[in-house]
C-alpha cells in the first residue's frame, strides 16, 4: 500500500484528518507534479494540491503527497500495489478532481466516493484552473455542477418547477 503524506495550513494547532471546508465552497483537488500546474494524470500524480473555491475567492487547504506511483503511461513499478484506494481515500471531502486523464476503474471509485472527476485535454496553471471554476460558481453554473453544489450543500435544491 502507497502512502500519503498530508501537508497542511493549520492556524490553531489541531489538526483533523481533512481541515473543515469554508461554508458555501466547493473542495477541489488538482493533480499536479510541479504544484504550479495541472500536469498530471490521476494515476501518476505524485501530488494533489487541494482548494476551497467560492465564488469570490480560494484558498489552498492542503497538499496530499504521495510517494508511490505510475508513470504517464499507466505502468506500475510494482504491480501488486494498489495506487487506487489510498489516493481515493485521501481525497475525500473533495468535490471536484481535475487531472489530465483518468482510467475507468479510477474514475468508478472516484465517482463512488463522490467526488466529480474532470479530465483536462492539456496542462494548465493551476491558477487559470481556479479561476474557471471560480468564474461558474459566479455565474449560472451548469447542470452538472449544479449538483455538485446541492450535494456539496453550497446551494439549496430548487423545486422542480423552478429549475431551468
Amino acid at each position: 500500500m502507497i502512502a500519503a503524506r498530508r501537508l497542511s495550513l493549520v492556524p490553531d494547532g489541531v489538526h483533523s484528518s481533512a481541515p473543515k471546508r469554508k461554508a458555501g465552497a466547493l473542495r477541489v483537488a488538482i493533480a499536479t507534479q510541479d504544484m504550479k500546474s495541472l500536469d498530471a494524470h490521476f494515476g501518476s500524480a505524485k501530488r494533489f494540491v487541494v482548494y476551497d473555491v467560492s465564488p469570490d475567492d480560494w484558498k489552498l487547504v492542503e497538499v496530499l503527497d504521495f510517494e508511490d506511483v505510475s508513470d504517464q503511461s499507466g505502468k506500475h513499478r510494482n504491480e501488486d500495489v494498489d495506487r487506487i484506494n489510498p489516493k481515493v481515500k485521501a481525497l475525500e471531502g473533495c468535490h471536484l478532481l481535475f487531472c489530465l486523464a483518468i482510467g475507468g476503474p479510477s474514475a468508478a471509485r472516484v465517482v463512488s466516493a463522490k467526488i466529480h472527476p474532470i479530465k483536462v485535454s492539456d496542462p494548465q496553471l493551476i491558477e487559470d484552473v481556479l479561476s474557471r471554476t471560480r468564474a461558474m460558481l459566479r455565474t449560472t453554473p451548469p447542470p452538472w455542477l449544479r449538483k455538485v453544489l446541492t450535494e456539496a450543500g453550497a446551494i439549496e435544491k430548487k423545486p422542480f418547477d423552478e429549475e431551468d
